[in-house]
């Protein structure tokens, strides 16, 4: 085999040093774009005061903060006509009286915000409680990790969506979805998979257990593809909220169970 000539090698790693050494300052024309509405609302079946988050978005070179907005007008309605009117209680909170919601009735959110009003609906689905959390052991790649499971009863025949909310030590650490496609009528145990490795004796683990409709679940849905959820993240994009006019966000009615742990 012959040999390259020293002459030769000093002049490609001169070369490559000059082309490793080269750097480009990009500036990134980044136009800001005009600041759309966002909504979040929630309603549950349980007596309580109910809240609408009402902001707008911001521009890419601000800092990430809630950017919520006054004068709002908040309206809930429901099929049969009832009326409930939200006050705002603090910059871009908007508060109900107390009040429990129904499984089966379908609630209208009406946000009229600077002469433009912005609707959503959804359908409180019937309760489906959640019985027990349990803990189990998955291994990957030779190390165990362990992921706490929600176990409930799914009702036969009937289309369910459901959303986890893991929250460990008073802090919200997951925020998951989940259908009954193919699992329909059967004792389910649905795995949340955060690690609780790092978890000691004496630690809280709560799970809110929410029953939520078709258009509810599409949006968490999509939020948790965006985060990579059950793989690598996909192109970011405006989960489908089910407000019109472009807002963005979404309105939930929902049932809730919740079950606490205590690590031993």
């Amino acid at each position: 085999m012959k040999k390259k000539s020293k002459p030769a090698v000093l002049f490609v790693l001169a070369i490559l040093s000059v082309l490793l050494g080269c750097e480009k300052v990009i500036d990134l024309k980044l136009d800001n774009a005009r600041p759309q509405v966002v909504i979040y609302g929630g309603l549950s079946d349980r007596a309580d005061n109910h809240l609408v988050t009402v902001s707008k978005t911001y521009d890419f070179t601000d800092p990430n903060r809630f950017n919520g907005v006054n004068g709002a007008k908040v309206i809930l309605r429901n099929e049969e006509g009832a009326i409930m009117e939200y006050v705002e209680v603090s910059k871009g909170v908007y508060q109900s009286p107390k009040f429990r919601g129904q499984s089966g009735r379908k609630y209208m959110l009406d946000v009229t915000f600077e002469g433009k009003t912005y609707t959503a609906s959804s359908t409180m689905p019937d309760k489906v409680p959640l019985d027990s959390l349990t803990f189990k052991d998955f291994s990957f790649f030779g190390t165990k990790n362990t992921y706490v499971a929600a176990n409930f009863n799914d009702p036969k025949g009937v289309q369910n969506q459901y959303r986890y909310i893991l929250t460990i030590k008073g802090k919200v650490q997951d925020d998951a979805v989940s259908e009954d496609r193919f699992d329909d009528g059967n004792k389910i145990s649905n795995v949340i998979f955060y690690d609780l490795k790092d978890l000691v004796h004496g630690d809280t683990i709560n799970v809110e257990f929410q029953c939520i409709d078709r258009n509810v679940y599409k949006y968490f849905y999509s939020l948790e593809q965006n985060a990579g959820g059950g793989g690598p993240p996909v192109a970011p994009a405006n989960p489908p909220s089910n407000f019109n006019n472009k807002a963005l966000g979404v309105f939930n009615a929902y049932t809730i169970s919740k079950k606490t742990v205590i690590i031993k």
